[in-house]
């Protein structure tokens, strides 16, 4: 029998230490690899994001209400400056401006309250923001991004026509904003307005409200491919002629058992349009909601039923639309849904059981699902890695320009609570990174250096210089992204369409492709949009450009 000296048997445990810890980090990195991960970016943003957009100037507007009470960030205009203490909640910032690049936020004054409100980005760049509760309910701001820190909101001194509380805001293809609903607001309008345009009524969503629940509330808004707009509240829809006033088609009821607008707030998305067609298919994906009567059982007596597990996809421009349903891999409602720079939805956020509204959820849904269009019915869904913070009522997220999603907000309470509560009020900024950042693809990642213009007239082309380490893939795709505003799982206007491409040119510092952009704002309204090129499934980072007529 041969026995070890102490030293080998030191040695061989050593081995065997080394070995287990590879194998455990290779476990992780393995995960990451297919699940992603997350990252916290600051412990205190000092408000709640209750509502967030990207903009063009990469940084992030998030805004609160302006009667949640004191927040944890003082505002630095008048009438309160550095040195002033917070003597009264009019010293609170309710919004802030979020710089990622340093990761650091500036706060921002808002004069109205901007409860539960709605908005959409002009050709320009700047955000227009209507409506809200109180004070705020028919007043139209605006936020004009900037890159030296001197923007700040702004009033109109002309005001909407109706109440716009829980309302949805869609651009259109000639540059103006059209608001649709609110509660107890069954009709739409326009802003700016022409001459002495008012409000128009929109009976579809007094049949669509239900009783003691409405559940028609920020209903859901898609510009079709033919100029008319795609209207979703409740369980139904209509394609809808807003310049005539005209339902022009019904769609068939949407089956699951629940409904999936505010207060059952699931999400709808429109998948990604395609040159291939000229950018006329046009799909739409809805997930996740509340059953029949979850909100009443909810806020009567605390009873949190599951919420919907259910999507539905429709083709709105097919000659026979029908509702394809299929089973997320859990329950959710409130999620938010994002298009990936990779064409792929992200749901994240949300609960397992309950209703949107003051404390009326329960069961965070840690675990983001990424669904792929493209995969056959039955395979288009995977789980992801989970975040440790719960995102209930009031949370949001946005894509950034690398890839990155950003999740902030959560407040299920009148105010800003800390403790006593069952979740209480959220203000930790963190990043969710998707499995495509992962190390393991950077050989396969574009590294865009320059594009030729930065604005773009409908129908033209701009070149695409680029770097890459090895032979761009065969599978290569040319996104063009308009970033959302998000609010109540819920986010406006977004849009990705895949453009046409030229043969790809290797020239002396690296690569060069012709990109073609659609013919008429109908397919992309005029505005900014991020560009990314997807390399056999991995996306560059985006790089701006705006659309113009």
């Amino acid at each position: 029998m041969t026995y070890m000296t102490m030293g080998e048997l030191r040695t061989l445990l050593i081995v065997q230490a080394l070995l287990i810890i590879n194998c455990y980090v290779g476990l992780i990195s393995g995960h990451q690899l297919h699940q992603g991960r997350w990252e916290l970016l600051l412990q205190n943003a000092g408000v709640s994001a209750m509502h967030m957009t990207l903009t063009h100037t990469n940084k992030l507007l998030i805004f609160d209400q302006t009667l949640a009470g004191p927040a944890q960030i003082i505002k630095t205009d008048p009438p309160c400056n550095n040195s002033t203490a917070a003597a009264s909640q009019d010293c609170w910032a309710h919004s802030i401006e979020y710089d990622i690049a340093t990761n650091r936020v500036r706060p921002l004054h808002l004069l109205t309250d901007t409860f539960c409100s709605s908005a959409a980005f002009a050709s320009n760049g700047t955000l227009i923001q209507t409506g809200a509760w109180n004070d705020g309910t028919r007043v139209i701001r605006y936020f004009a991004p900037c890159s030296d820190a001197t923007c700040n909101w702004i009033e109109s001194p002309v005001h909407l026509t109706a109440n716009r509380w829980y309302a949805s805001n869609q651009i259109l293809p000639d540059g103006r904003v059209i608001v649709i609903g609110g509660r107890r607001s069954f009709n739409y309008e326009f802003v700016p307005k022409v001459l002495s345009e008012g409000a128009f009524q929109l009976p579809f969503l007094v049949k669509t409200n239900s009783v003691g629940e409405e559940n028609n509330l920020y209903p859901f808004l898609h510009l079709s491919s033919d100029g008319n707009l795609f209207i979703f509240a409740n369980k139904d829809s209509i394609l809808f002629d807003y310049n005539k006033n005209q339902v022009l088609k019904t769609f068939p009821t949407m089956p699951g058992g629940g409904a999936r607008n505010y207060p059952s707030s699931g999400s709808s998305v429109m998948l990604p349009l395609e040159s291939a067609n000229n950018f006329q298919k046009v799909e739409i994906l809805i997930c996740g909601g509340a059953p029949d009567g979850a909100f009443k059982k909810a806020t009567t007596n605390q009873t949190f039923v599951e919420a919907l597990r259910s999507c539905g996809r429709m083709e709105i421009t097919s000659q026979n639309p029908q509702w394809e349903m299929e089973e997320m891999p859990g329950p959710r409602v409130m999620g938010d849904m994002l298009i990936l720079p990779t064409a792929q939805i992200l749901i994240i956020n949300g609960a397992k059981n309950g209703t949107a509204g003051w404390q009326s959820a329960r069961e965070p849904a840690l675990s983001p699902f990424l669904y792929t269009p493209t995969e056959a019915l039955g395979n288009r869904f995977r789980v992801l890695a989970p975040t440790k913070i719960p995102r209930m009522y009031h949370s949001t997220a946005n894509v950034l320009p690398d890839g990155r999603v950003l999740v902030a907000g959560s407040n299920s309470n009148y105010g800003y609570r800390f403790s006593g509560v069952p979740f209480p009020t959220e203000l930790r900024v963190e990043a969710y990174i998707p499995y495509y950042l992962h190390p393991h693809y950077d050989s396969k990642r574009v590294n865009i250096n320059a594009i030729s213009t930065k604005e773009i007239k409908y129908g033209s082309k701009f070149i695409v210089r680029f770097t890459l380490s090895r032979r761009p893939s065969e599978n290569i795709k040319f996104n063009a992204y308009a970033p959302p505003f998000t609010m109540h799982s819920w986010s406006m206007n977004q849009r990705m369409l895949s453009l046409a491409a030229t043969p790809i040119v290797k020239g002396k510092a690296g690569y060069l492709v012709g990109l073609t952009v659609p013919s008429s704002a109908v397919a992309a309204p005029s505005g900014y949009y991020l560009v990314t090129i997807v390399n056999g499934g991995v996306p560059s980072e985006a790089k701006w450009i705006r659309l113009i007529s």
